[in-house]
């Protein structure tokens, strides 16, 4: 597999504040204050985490092709 990105640009889905952010590499980040609005942004569901939600890449062990604690992702 290519490397994993790291950063994400990540749009609140309130008012549509776009932020780069650094994605932690380990686990998956699950809640996001908007800096702009200040909106708890929170998963979608079926997303583990804010960066698969309203990033514009997905976090580090969905890339790797993982599900947030580390286990290899079901076949959709």
């Amino acid at each position: 597999m290519s490397d994993v990105i790291l950063i994400s640009n990540v749009t609140c889905p309130d008012c549509g504040h776009e932020e780069a952010h650094q994605m932690p590499t380990e686990t998956c980040q699950y809640f996001m204050d908007c800096p702009a609005c200040g909106l708890l942004m929170k998963p979608l569901p079926g997303d583990c985490c804010v960066f698969c939600s309203y990033g514009t890449t997905p976090c580090p062990p969905v890339q790797r092709g993982e599900t947030c604690d580390g286990e290899p992702r079901p076949n959709d």
